[in-house]
């Protein structure tokens, strides 16, 4: 009997210390395989399987063999293409500029030699104007000279009188060919636009109200143009 019991108690211990640490799954009994059917597959432990794929990885990796670097897909050739073509439409626009630039120059200058080439003609066509006209005020001048250079001890008043009535015949003639029209409102009706009135005058009849009573001075007129207004007397009611 002693003998029995030391012997299950060795069986105990050697139990104990085939037992799986605290925190680990201890590995199933094999167990027997029904009959008939497929033999079990033994399990996986899960805690190893990355450390298990990672090692696969690395073993199926060639050794020894460099990284290759990425083949060229065009990109660089595309890009200096890009470039090359800017450079050219930038020079194209720079000329074009260039050449519009001269062309605003040449077109200034003639613009302003255009200017100048006017203005001078103006001029001279205006002093050619103020030469006919002179020219012709001329010819009045002796006829005055005439006049006044004439001898009373022989003269008549008739005499003197035709030839300042002479005068004055071709001084009018000479304005009416420059265009010069007289204003003369005797008896018209007043017109501030042409007149100026000096005085007033009382009108006997609602008919003679604001009318030319007389004329003091004569006006004139050039192409429309108002020289001098008349200077009259009004006539005026009251």
């Amino acid at each position: 009997m002693p003998k029995k019991n030391k012997t299950m108690t060795d069986s105990v211990s050697n139990t104990d210390a085939l037992k799986a640490p605290e925190g680990v799954a201890a590995p199933a009994e094999p167990t027997e395989a029904a009959p008939g059917t497929a033999e079990a597959e033994p399990m996986e432990v899960a805690a190893g399987a990355p450390a298990a794929a990672t090692a696969a990885a690395v073993a199926e990796a060639p050794c020894g063999e460099e990284a290759t670097a990425p083949a060229d897909d065009g990109t660089g050739e595309e890009t200096e293409a890009v470039v090359e073509d800017a450079v050219a439409e930038l020079a194209a626009v720079r000329e074009e500029l260039a050449s519009l630039n001269d062309r605003y120059l040449r077109l200034a200058a003639e613009f302003t030699n255009y200017r100048r080439r006017v203005e001078q003609e103006r001029t001279e066509t205006w002093g050619r104007a103020q030469g006919d006209l002179v020219s012709k005020f001329l010819d009045v001048l002796d006829d005055l000279q005439r006049v006044a250079g004439l001898d009373l001890s022989n003269a008549t008043m008739e005499g003197i009188m035709e030839g300042i009535d002479l005068v004055d015949r071709k001084f009018e003639r000479i304005l009416a060919e420059a265009g010069v029209e007289v204003v003369d409102p005797a008896g018209e009706r007043f017109d501030p636009e042409t007149m100026e009135a000096m005085m007033r005058v009382p009108a006997g009849t609602e008919e003679e109200d604001d009318h030319v009573a007389q004329v003091f001075q004569k006006g004139y007129t050039l192409r429309g143009q108002l020289l001098r207004p008349a200077r009259v007397s009004v006539l005026k009611l009251g």
